[in-house]
């Protein structure tokens, strides 16, 4: 398997659609939210946003001088704001840029240039191909099975659209934002290097006056340390043992990162407590063993909470995703050590909620998150990849089965939350999902197969998975802020049009056709443990081309919320559509300001 795949496996779930068969028509699926609620604006403050980079003449041209572009159209391609932390009145963040295209090439090979109103992904003809190239022949026989089977002339056609990611400073008190990334490049020829083999700054964390960022890249994991106070950069090394890295935690007192072991997480999952300083900001030391490669952390009631993504753990059974508690924090020295490291529970699957074995092996969780006494948590779903596998499992033999296949492997993000872990038998509560879901019996029929809605064990407290919009299909971020918990979604209605043409009809049958209102990423809040959430914003948050609440980060009674959009040619701040690219945001909590007449005009 290629070493860069393990970075692109669910970076855009829309990529999954090139990948599947075409299949006739099956019933849509219902739960749209209505037209009011997706009008519910709460518009936070624009802080920051990424600036065309590049001019664009058509694919596999010559990029002219610019921006400003004399010839060929303003192009961005940083694309999400995929690292976030804080440090005082600094806004810490990476980026990754055209990831909607990388995903596309290397985890479907899908690279056959396409180009429409939104976004353009030249794969191979780009011009960046060659310098790719060359880059990654540089690097030698450190690849290993990277440059073997598919060479490295396929790799570079894959990656032709990536570009190397930023790191940006933003100070609130100043309102000024600085961009880091030549502190980086003009350090020394081995950072440099590092950071143009980094896919993406996909992590953020801070402690004790460091800022760690950092991301996959061709040889492991990348980071990236920078002073928090004076802002000077420290260095950066590579991890080769790991193969991704997505967010970090303070908790009691030390700075904690989740990291996958291998490509995709293969070797499964670890917990590393950062044991540097600013004269060794690289010291790390294992404190947790995972079966499965590590999603986010939150600490709990004394304890280190981590979500997981499904792993094919190595040479071992495919192990769910799950949802693992640690030691407690207080026990022996103050936090994890190496001696808890073997000492982490599961604590739930999604083999307690998903019926169906197949589909349940392509589940991930997401974000999580302590509020109220309880531990909240939600799903993620690549869209049709439970339809692929279940192809792949049960290869439907017409036309009808496979409608069937489309219509009953599908998934929206589901939220529970639980509390009595320290009981050993923790009380989980179900408060957006589904009490039944379809799982697939091959033997029925007369070994013909079919499918059958059985129990989940659950019943929906308050709602319908996805708050009630079945293109919510990730719970992205989460965080606790002025009292109530706040929820990140990824919202893929938008980017469903550009579906190749051939599965398109069988993408609406599944789904349905989404609202235009209802584009763009929602933002919900828990008010309080004993009531249902409510939509802070479903079309967004002021621009709907933001598809994904990618990160956030709470300070008092205000949010930081690192946005996701990957629409690299939406930039004519003239036309009446938003723009393209990364976007940095604060929501004030305390009251919610009035939303600016260019939002309500390109938002009805």
């Amino acid at each position: 398997m290629h070493r860069i795949r393990f970075f692109a496996r669910s970076l855009l779930p829309a990529a999954i659609l090139a990948a599947i068969p075409v299949f006739a028509a099956a019933p849509a699926a219902s739960g749209a939210v209505t037209a009011q609620a997706a009008r519910t604006a709460s518009v936070p403050e624009l802080l920051a946003k990424a600036a065309p980079d590049e001019c664009f003449a058509g694919i596999g041209q010559p990029y002219p001088p610019g921006p400003p572009c004399k010839d060929g159209k303003a192009k961005v391609n940083q694309s999400y704001v995929w690292g976030l932390a804080q440090s005082g009145d600094r806004v810490w963040f990476g980026t990754g840029a055209n990831v909607q295209c990388l995903t596309l090439g290397t985890s479907l090979a899908q690279t056959t240039p396409t180009q429409n109103d939104d976004y353009v992904c030249e794969y191979g003809s780009s011009q960046m191909g060659n310098q790719l190239a060359q880059k990654i022949g540089g690097l030698g026989g450190n690849l290993g099975s990277l440059g073997s089977a598919s060479g490295v002339g396929n790799i570079a056609a894959a990656l032709g659209d990536w570009r190397a990611p930023k790191v940006y400073v933003y100070q609130t008190s100043t309102k000024k934002l600085t961009d880091k990334t030549a502190d980086i490049n003009n350090a020394s020829s081995t950072d440099n290097l590092r950071l143009n083999t980094t896919v993406g700054m996909r992590a953020a964390g801070t402690y004790n006056g460091v800022v760690l960022l950092g991301g996959p890249g061709l040889l492991g994991i990348n980071l990236f340390a920078f002073d928090s106070n004076s802002g000077k950069y420290l260095g950066s090394t590579s991890l080769n043992t790991y193969g991704n890295i997505r967010h970090f935690v303070v908790a009691d007192g030390a700075l904690y990162a989740g990291v996958g072991i291998g490509p995709e997480g293969q070797g499964g999952g670890a917990v590393l407590r950062w044991a540097g300083d600013k004269s060794n900001p690289f010291k790390f030391t294992t404190v947790g063993y995972l079966p499965s490669q590590v999603a986010d952390l939150a600490v709990h009631q004394g304890r280190i909470f981590v979500t997981t993504w499904a792993s094919a753990g190595g040479s071992t059974k495919a192990t769910a995703a799950g949802l693992w508690m640690s030691a407690p924090l207080a026990n022996g020295q103050p936090g994890l050590t190496k001696d808890d490291a073997t000492s982490w529970r599961q604590v739930w699957s999604v083999n307690q909620y998903e019926p169906d074995p197949v589909v349940a092996k392509t589940y991930g969780l997401g974000s999580l998150a302590s509020y109220g006494g309880y531990l909240y948590w939600g799903t993620m779903h690549v869209p049709l990849q439970a339809t692929a596998a279940m192809v792949k499992q049960y290869k439907p033999a017409n036309d009808q089965q496979g409608a069937a296949a489309v219509q009953d492997t599908q998934r929206v993000a589901s939220i529970f939350r639980a509390t009595g872990f320290d009981k050993g038998n923790p009380s989980v509560d179900l408060l957006y999902g589904a009490s039944q879901l379809p799982t697939y019996d091959p033997k029925a029929n007369n070994g013909a197969g079919g499918w059958r809605l059985a129990s989940t064990g659950y019943k929906p407290k308050w709602g319908s998975a996805g708050f009630g919009n079945v293109y919510n299909n990730y719970t992205w971020s989460m965080v606790v802020a002025g009292g109530s918990l706040y929820v990140g979604t990824m919202d893929w209605g938008q980017i469903s049009q550009y579906a190749p043409a051939k599965a398109l009809p069988g993408v609406r049958a599944a789904f349905g056709t989404p609202d235009p209102k209802t584009y763009g990423a929602d933002l919900w809040a828990f008010d309080s443990p004993q009531s249902p959430a409510r939509p802070v914003n479903t079309t967004g948050l002021g621009n709907y081309f933001n598809y994904g609440v990618r990160n956030m980060v709470a300070d008092g009674s205000s949010i930081y919320l690192g946005m996701a959009n990957p629409m690299n040619l939406r930039t004519d701040k003239g036309d009446n559509v938003p723009e393209g690219g990364w976007e940095l945001l604060r929501l004030r909590t305390s009251g919610s300001p009035r939303p600016d007449a260019h939002y309500l005009r390109r938002s009805n």
